[in-house]
């Protein structure tokens, strides 16, 4: 059976764990069932999946759309990944809030990061292979990211000296995003 828990203080942002069935020889688990979603009262339209694979410390984020927002259902295919969400929505009482856990291969947990949130992840492994589903397709001229380090967020990251791209080095804090570039707390919300 499915089980849904929202993360606290970001109830929109669920941490969902599916049963897994192993043995012996190994195991079986779903990665994703619409009908089984519809049942929890989630329906997202999935229109694509991106496939990441990096190495230990590497940081990817704060990554988020706008407009254009996705909502990702992140799972980790090999490997162990710190995962984070932050509401960057103007006007939500969570605003600047964020939430994150740790996401392995052998538990196969899997975090849904609603629209409207910001999104990131490090390795914690040797390597990690990282499958997430998203709501829209990638739109280039909304792509935006926020700075991992951001002091007015204080993200617990567990480790201190990631390896960025250039694009995740040099990005904003928050606070210095124009209000028009991030999602608006009544908009972009499944």
């Amino acid at each position: 059976m499915l089980e849904i828990t929202p993360a606290p203080a970001l109830p929109e942002v669920l941490v969902i764990d599916y049963p897994v069935f192993a043995d012996e020889r190994g195991f079986f688990t779903e990665l994703y069932h619409a009908d089984k979603y519809a049942e929890a009262g989630l329906t997202p339209r999935f229109v694509q999946d991106n496939l990441s694979h990096s190495r230990q410390d590497v940081l990817r984020g704060l990554h988020y759309q706008w407009p254009n927002p996705q909502g990702k259902l992140v799972q980790i295919i090999d490997g162990v990944i710190f995962d984070v969400a932050v509401d960057i929505r103007r006007g939500s009482s969570s605003f600047g809030r964020w939430f994150g856990l740790e996401l392995d291969a052998r538990r196969r947990r899997h975090l849904y990061v609603p629209e409207g949130y910001a999104h990131g992840f490090c390795v914690l492994s040797a390597e990690a292979t990282v499958l997430y589903k998203c709501t829209r397709v990638y739109d280039p001229a909304g792509d935006a990211a926020i700075a991992w380090d951001d002091p007015d967020l204080a993200i617990d990251w567990p480790i201190t000296r990631p390896l960025l791209s250039p694009k995740d080095a040099a990005a904003p804090r928050l606070a210095d995003v124009a209000p028009r570039k991030l999602p608006d707390a009544g908009a972009g919300t499944p």
